[in-house]
């Protein structure tokens, strides 16, 4: 093995590139088989990776990295100082990286080891590509990049300080640094060779990336342009890491040989061959990135216009439905775009002319419970339309799907499946549907993904955005679903127990009618059920008064429900719902109280109904809690802890009992605990539901709440804990999840998810 002028031995494949380069770029010129190997080891397991985040910093660490070696200057602006210093961004840091450190570090190794040892680039590049065979491309080219500037970094990094610190000027000396920067002028070739190969990898990565990006609401990947770059992706990779494998190997050698390696100029020249390569796979892909901007910038521009004409439609008074719902759904005459629901035979929009239509838009996930029940609510209301002698009313589903997401036959089969199912009028494909209006749907009626009824009558006049909400709460008594009738039967509501539970429990109804004394009551905590339905019997018996108790469950964790209810059933604690379509309607209908308030703008610090039903959601989220009822009349509605100490603290107010009545009696009772003991009160809602308060009140002490966001585990089980749970603050509106704070005590806090 040949000797450097240091004494080191250097390896073979470093004694090939002295004498003639490194010709394996140039002997592997079977462009198909390199692109089979490379292809052989992509193996994307859906992993995803913040590139951006990664390219942010791999970037910082290139600009401050001093590339000329007449000088060491660092570089680095203060803005992007203090963007690099931010405590969000350092979070973001934390966070990625401790996730992906251990892969960075075998790259790392890989880079540096090879370099070392004389390992062939090719055979080296391959082995990258399997240590990171389940990220996608991008991902193959931040995580390379991130390992190449940490060996570069380094380098640099004890050029930059050795002359100041005497713990990196004895490692500078290991290094020969001192020798290195003394024959700068030596080394400026390649040094220039490397920041032009360093430049035109950040440029094909940048490209990649933007590929990626680019919208697929607004371009298809059958485009020849956006087809043709995607098949040039894979060699863009390969070549891109192949050529950080030669920058390594060039920093490696730089501090590992001697001057017969340090004065060649093949290392100069083998950089530049890799740019070249580089600069002309990055023209390539750019030329194709810019015909797709240019092809997504014309589908925007007409699709806005397109959304333009569709909302003058909309707000124009016709002669007849069809032209507005022609719009909605399918302008074309090629087709039949509907099903019907009864024979399931294919017809066209002109069946719908002149009638008032609820037209339901929902995804693929709607359930079994609301099609039967918005099914009953729909032959109800042809049965008032009948007679009242208005014009039919008829339900039209519009299934809406994410265009983003590629449709599988798994998904073709669950829709065919709710289409059998429909006993209405059925869009008949979900892609007939215009992204123009499914963004107008989104933008215009606030749909995210839970169901929405918009009401056009026969004129093709919105006459209201979003019915769904007083269909759960009136049923079909709000016919005919037009905004002023949501906005009469609240003038006509009050805060009654008939509100909560009317259209659900006909024995609960028969208790009111009764005059009973009634406790509805929710949680998952079966210990306290215990104790609240005990202590609350034996209040009963000792007061004589007739009490009936109804468990209805929690709005979410229907396993734990599911459960509660077999031990309240089998220990005979009390009455409980054991259809679990009745604990959702339940807490269904509670929300939509709530959302067609928002919907009416009637959030009122001042609407004592809007309070009691922000009350109810809040202790849901609580946990445990009780409404007392004397008949129709709601006395008391707290926390499971306050209910539970003011029934357990009898004694000391029964006196009262006989002279102001059981239920004012204990309403003092539980008032005066609740002040003393400031209970939080928190809201949620999904990101899926539509309209939002940009802010609100505390029901309790009527301050601003504060709004942050939270990230929630989907699953039903385990129950989510403080680890499953992200907060972070946001001070603008969401289309996420979200949580107000509001204080409330010493250390409490009232919060809502928004």
């Amino acid at each position: 093995m040949a000797m450097t002028t240091t004494g080191k031995m250097m390896p073979p494949a470093m004694q090939r590139l002295i004498k003639g380069g490194d010709r394996s770029m140039t002997t592997v010129s079977d462009d198909d088989m390199l692109m089979k190997q490379v292809m052989g080891t992509h193996v994307p397991d859906g992993s995803e990776v913040d590139v951006e985040l990664l390219l942010h910093l791999v970037k910082d660490i290139l600009r401050r990295a001093n590339l000329d070696a007449d000088t060491v200057t660092a570089v680095g602006s203060p803005a992007q100082t203090k963007k690099m210093e931010d405590e969000t961004y350092r979070a973001r840091y934390n966070d990625v990286l401790a996730e992906l450190s251990d892969c960075i570090d075998l790259v790392y190794c890989e880079l540096s080891v090879k370099a070392l040892s004389g390992g062939e680039a090719h055979a080296t590049t391959l082995s990258i590509f399997n240590m990171l065979n389940p990220f996608p491309w991008d991902a193959k080219l931040a995580l390379t990049l991130a390992a190449f500037t940490l060996n570069y970094g380094k380098f640099w990094l004890l050029a930059q300080i050795y002359s100041t610190s005497q713990l990196a000027k004895s490692m500078a000396i290991l290094k020969q640094l001192p020798m290195i920067m003394e024959h700068s002028g030596v080394h400026k070739s390649r040094f220039d060779a490397l920041n032009s190969l360093i430049q035109a990898m950040l440029k094909v990565t940048r490209c990649v990336v933007d590929l990626k990006e680019l919208p697929s609401a607004y371009i298809s990947s059958e485009l020849p342009a956006l087809s043709a770059a995607m098949a040039h992706v894979p060699t863009a990779v390969y070549w891109t890491i192949r050529s950080a494998v030669a920058c390594a190997s060039q920093i490696t050698s730089l501090t590992s040989y001697g001057l017969e390696y340090r004065t060649s100029t093949t290392g100069a020249w083998e950089l530049s061959a890799l740019a070249h390569k580089l600069t002309n796979i990055y023209e390539h892909l750019q030329k194709q990135i810019n015909i797709c901007h240019q092809h997504i910038e014309e589908n925007r521009r007409a699709e806005l216009a397109w959304r333009q004409n569709l909302v003058r439609l909309i707000e124009t008074i016709h002669f007849d439905d069809t032209m507005i719902l022609k719009s909605l759904i399918y302008p074309k005459k090629d087709i039949m775009p509907l099903v019907e629901g009864t024979t399931k035979k294919r017809v066209n929009i002109e069946v719908l002319r002149r009638r008032n239509v609820l037209l339901l838009i929902s995804g693929l996930d709607i359930s079994q419970e609301e099609l039967s029940i918005l099914e009953q609510i729909h032959s109800e209301s042809k049965l008032h339309a009948t007679r009242q002698e208005m014009h039919p009313y008829e339900l039209v589903w519009i299934p809406v799907v994410d265009r983003s997401v590629q449709w599988t036959d798994p998904m073709q089969k669950h829709f065919e499946g709710l289409k059998s199912t429909m006993p209405c009028y059925t869009v008949m494909d979900p892609n007939l549907i215009d992204r123009a209006v499914i963004r107008l749907i989104k933008e215009k009626w606030h749909f995210r993904n839970k169901p929405i009824v918009v009401v056009i009558d026969q004129q093709g006049r919105v006459v209201c955005p979003n019915a769904i909400h007083m269909m759960w709460i009136w049923g079909s008594n709000a016919f005919p679903f037009t905004t002023p009738r949501e906005e009469d039967l609240w003038k006509d509501e009050s805060w009654r127990l008939e509100l909560l539970v009317g259209g659900i429990d006909q024995t609960i109804l028969n208790w009111i009618e009764e005059g009973k004394y009634i406790f509805l009551y929710g949680g998952d905590d079966i210990e306290w059920i215990r104790k609240f339905t005990v202590a609350a019997r034996q209040v009963a018996q000792a007061s004589k008064i007739p009490l009936e108790m109804v468990y209805v469950g929690k709005s979410s964790k229907r396993e734990q429900v599911r459960r509660a209810i077999e031990t309240i059933s089998l220990e005979k604690l009390s009455y409980t719902w054991q259809d679990p379509t009745m604990v959702w309607f339940f807490w269904t209908r509670l929300e939509s109280m709530l959302f067609s308030k928002i919907q009416l703008g009637k959030v009122d610090k001042f609407d004592l109904m809007m309070q009691q039903i922000e009350k109810l959601l809040s202790f849901d989220k609580a946990g445990v809690w009780a409404v007392l009822s004397k008949g129709s009349n709601i006395a008391v509605s707290g926390h499971g802890t306050t209910v539970l100490q003011a029934l357990q603290e009898y004694e000391q107010w029964k006196e009262y009992v006989p002279t102001k009545g059981f239920d004012n009696a204990f309403g003092e009772r539980h008032g005066n605990i609740h002040k003393a003991t400031q209970p939080c009160c928190r809201f949620e809602f999904q990101s899926t539901a539509g309209r939002i308060p940009e802010s609100m009140r505390c029901p309790e002490c009527k301050r601003r709440m504060e709004k942050l966001t939270t990230f929630v585990c989907c699953h039903e089980e385990p129950v989510p804990t403080s680890q499953h749970l992200g907060v972070i603050n946001q001070s603008k509106p969401l289309y996420g999840g979200g949580i107000y704070e509001c204080l409330v005590g010493h250390n409490k806090k009232a919060m809502y998810a928004l």
